[in-house]
């Protein structure tokens, strides 16, 4: 096996665990702020073991200033774990998912509005045309917008919302230089845990299976401990435009599990909004830097980013999300 294959292998299996998580939260049958208290407990567990073993503590890389944009990525990051968990409920892990793979044109946008990084006119037509395929693929009609039905618009919103908090922590996560990106994600998801402490219902979880249990155990230790260090390892190893593509492995598992779990299906309608997004996305994750190369980000959750060269993967940002998720 080449090096390159064993890249695919190991990002297309952190896709397929990113995208059957949906699933995995709907399923603890536990309160969203519950499920991404415990993700992240146990997804700490799992990173602070793995970056233990390897000895990457010492020397971590850390200064003041990069772990406090760390730290600041880690709240947009349990944030955004909450929003899009919320949105299951409200729309579908469907359209949830779909919806949160807007967050590569949240970067583009924010990035302009933010640090001024420059906005071509090719770049704003591709952004307008992946709006274009959200507002097929979010499914609301006009008579939606004036008393239709408020909890899907709610869900969608909070995906979008997910979406934008994901693109922040990129943005926060692009300017952290030197650190490993196990160890920003370990940071960020230990940031969560005294951050939801005093909101987590601890008492809801006593009368929890072991069935519940697994569920939670399952997301934190796999859906964040190793899928984390598998999309790390594939960054290293393949080329921008194979990770863009690998991406979309995220929102098409994603589809598959809620139709095979739950047989939700998409409408013709807002299946042609798919390959609007798909198209866009892929042209804006590919495009050419106007003037220098953006700095690499390091990962978070629920849905990965793709914008990094190979050689610049041990900064990426920890979010699978996307990460997702």
């Amino acid at each position: 096996m080449t090096t390159e294959t064993k890249g695919i292998a190991q990002l297309t299996t952190a896709m397929v665990l990113s995208g059957t998580i949906g699933v995995f939260v709907v399923e603890s049958g536990a309160s969203s702020l519950n499920v991404v208290f415990f993700r992240v407990v146990f997804g700490a567990l799992a990173l602070g073991a793995y970056v233990a073993a390897r000895g990457w503590i010492r020397g971590h890389g850390f200064t003041r200033r990069s772990l406090a944009l760390t730290v600041l990525a880690g709240l947009f990051i349990v944030g955004n774990w909450i929003l899009l968990f919320e949105s299951y409920g409200n729309t579908s892990i469907s359209v949830a998912s779909v919806v949160y793979h807007m967050q590569p044109f949240f970067v583009v946008v924010f990035g302009a509005l933010l640090f001024r990084e420059r906005l071509t006119a090719a770049t704003l037509g591709w952004v307008a045309l992946a709006f274009a395929g959200l507002v097929l693929v979010s499914g609301v009609r006009p008579e939606d917008l004036t008393g239709g039905d408020g909890h899907y618009l709610l869900g969608i919103g909070q995906a979008l919302g997910a979406a934008v908090l994901y693109g922040l922590a990129t943005l926060v996560v692009k300017r952290v230089r030197g650190v490993r990106p196990h160890l920003i994600a370990l940071v960020q998801v230990v940031v969560g845990i005294p951050l939801l402490l005093p909101f987590a219902d601890l008492g809801a979880m006593g009368g929890a299976g072991a069935g519940a249990w697994g569920w939670l155990v399952t997301l934190g230790v796999f859906h964040t401990g190793v899928m984390y260090v598998l999309m790390y390892a594939a960054y290293a190893k393949l080329p921008t435009a194979k990770i863009a593509v690998l991406a979309f492995v995220y929102p098409a598992v994603a589809m598959l599990t809620d139709w095979a779990v739950y047989g939700h299906l998409m409408g013709w309608l807002q299946a042609l909004g798919l390959p609007l997004i798909v198209l866009a996305s892929l042209k804006v994750t590919l495009r050419k830097p106007a003037a220098a190369p953006a700095a690499p980000a390091a990962a978070a959750g629920s849905a990965p980013r793709t914008d990094a060269p190979r050689e610049a993967a041990a900064s990426r940002t920890a979010t699978p999300v996307a990460s997702g998720e």
